[in-house]
């Protein structure tokens, strides 16, 4: 039985989505939370106490973030009585929208912060266009005063 039976029945092209949905087997370790800090503005922070930079990689793959992290511990020498400690490997993957770029990251106190902002490009912007206004006309002026700037050279 799918999850989402209600928004199969309403919805059309989404099948991609809903299978993703219906097949995450996403881990709560580490925990982490998202915030949304602006319009355009997102942060990720997630509790990896123990471990240090070089033992964690973030890869911006197109849509997906991948944050994997791979302890390098030995216990030579050592005899652990006890361990409540999670320092096991872990591999999150976050999907990003459209446009969306990592700005910064850092980690500090074990606690890892990841900036990503959305840039959209200028083309892709709304802008408003003006009634009655044409771009062909602005373009045979501008060819226009063109040929005379020639002529008056000539």
């Amino acid at each position: 039985m799918r999850t989402f039976d209600s928004l199969y029945r309403t919805t059309v092209g989404f099948d991609r989505l809903f299978d993703m949905l219906d097949n995450s087997n996403r881990t709560d370790w580490p925990p982490y939370n998202i915030e949304k800090t602006g319009e355009n503005d997102y942060h990720i922070a997630m509790a990896i106490a123990g471990f240090s930079s070089d033992e964690v990689e973030l890869t911006q793959n197109g849509h997906e973030l991948v944050v994997v992290g791979q302890k390098a511990t030995s216990t030579e020498g050592r005899q652990i009585l006890h361990q409540g400690l999670a320092l096991r490997n872990f591999r999150q993957v976050f999907k990003l929208a459209d446009h969306m770029k990592v700005v910064a990251a850092s980690l500090e106190n074990g606690l890892l912060s990841i900036d990503i902002v959305r840039e959209i490009p200028e083309e892709l912007k709304p802008r408003r266009i003006s009634i009655g206004a044409s771009d062909a006309g602005a373009v045979g002026k501008q060819i226009s005063q063109d040929v005379e700037k020639s002529r008056k050279v000539a």
